[in-house]
């Protein structure tokens, strides 16, 4: 005949095991089987510590009374009251009066709770699965010297009973983080392809731009005057009035050229700095349009566009320079003004004009925008495009810390 006192622990095991059945998260299991446990160890405070899978991490649900070790991310295993525990140094705790107990007291220990709290008695036993701690079972009471050898060896029980569900939940969700970063890494890898993708059709376009230009305008100019050049050597004597002609057409020409040549490669950049760059062709876009439009830059960049890598700097540019001129060109504004500020975790650009505005971003994407979008994907920096107080066009750029990188 079974001794009623084990009946009775036996029952509450089977409860425990019965509660444990369809909970999906550690909160909910601590939750649901709180009361059974309480039956077989009373209890002011109930916890259970898991080790995070790279074993320098817990983290812990609670029970009962509430504490900062559940409120807290994932902490160092290092500064906790029982790593010794943890660590697998000890197979159990047990104490009669936690609050002036060493082994829960010692230099960078978050055991402030126990004092709190007067936890004074405290019993904790591993959660072990084929032989390695995955975690701990605590039991706090304000009492002192509340639990026995007995308690411990309930506890144990107890604690094989929760670590195989314990074990299976980090596992699964050990798995479900695996995923979502391997999911995040190919959105990311495919976005930066599309992303290169497009830019590299960009690029195309844009040499095929150029050599329209250089085709259509610069090389039929030569062209003429070459033919005209030729006309006049059979000519026995070249007046100057005929040369004035050819010579304005060869400064038109180099004219030309030069600006060519300068929307495809940024030398102020090179040589001064995205600042200077951005400052100098605003000045020249705004000057060339013969518009009336005033325009001020402010840099509050605090050093941190000096040494940028020369790919992001380019681009940085680039963002900037396809605002500038779709504001110059089809903004219609009386001020443009960009800043460059340093912000706490990185960098921002701003391009804000007092035109017409944009309306939907999303119905007038094209060329473009859709580059400065790509060209920001690709050195990670964050792209927002849209009205300016309810009117006018703001183009701002983020770049974060990881992608200020000094060459």
């Amino acid at each position: 005949m079974l001794n009623p006192t084990r009946s009775s622990l036996f029952d509450h095991y089977l409860g425990i095991s019965r509660l444990l059945a369809g909970q999906l998260d550690f909160h909910s299991i601590i939750q649901a089987v709180a009361i059974e446990i309480g039956h077989i160890i009373p209890h002011d405070h109930l916890d259970v510590c898991i080790k995070m899978v790279d074993g320098k991490y817990h983290i812990a649900y609670e029970s009962g009374l509430e504490t900062d070790w559940s409120k807290q991310p994932p902490a160092l295993l290092t500064g906790s009251p029982i790593r010794s525990l943890l660590s697998g140094e000890v197979d159990y705790l047990l104490s009669g009066d936690a609050c002036n107990d060493p082994r829960f007291h010692f230099s960078g220990a978050f055991s402030r709770p126990i004092i709190e709290l007067s936890l004074r008695s405290r019993l904790h036993v591993p959660l072990r699965v084929q032989g390695d701690f995955i975690g701990a079972l605590s039991c706090s009471s304000h009492r002192a010297d509340h639990y026995t050898m007995d308690d411990v060896e309930n506890a144990r029980s107890i604690a094989d009973l929760l670590a195989p569900y314990f074990f299976a939940l980090r596992a699964a969700e050990q798995a479900k983080r695996s995923a979502v970063v391997e999911t995040e890494a190919r959105a990311r890898e495919e976005g930066l392809r599309l992303g290169a993708l497009k830019l590299t059709e960009a690029l195309e376009a844009e040499r095929q731009r150029i050599g329209m230009d250089l085709h259509d305008q610069t090389l039929a100019d030569l062209t003429r005057l070459a033919r005209r050049m030729e006309r006049m050597t059979h000519l026995p004597d070249v007046p100057g009035e005929a040369l004035e002609p050819m010579f304005r057409s060869l400064q038109h020409c180099m004219h030309d050229l030069r600006q060519i040549i300068e929307e495809a490669k940024p030398s102020v950049l090179q040589l001064f700095g995205v600042a200077q760059a951005i400052e100098n062709h605003l000045d020249r876009s705004v000057r060339e349009s013969g518009l009336p439009i005033d325009w001020r830059m402010v840099d509050e960049s605090d050093g941190k566009l000096d040494g940028l890598e020369e790919t992001v700097a380019i681009a940085l540019f680039r963002i900037v320079q396809e605002a500038i001129n779709n504001a110059v060109r089809h903004g219609q504004p009386a001020n443009i003004v960009v800043v460059l500020q340093s912000a706490p975790t990185g960098l921002s650009v701003a391009v804000t004009d007092d035109g017409v505005g944009i309306g939907n971003p999303q119905e007038q994407a094209g060329h473009g925008i859709d580059n400065m979008r790509t060209r920001a994907r690709l050195i990670g920096a964050r792209f927002e495009i849209g009205s300016s107080d309810g009117h006018g066009t703001r183009v701002r750029l983020f770049l974060g810390e990881d992608g200020i990188r000094t060459a």
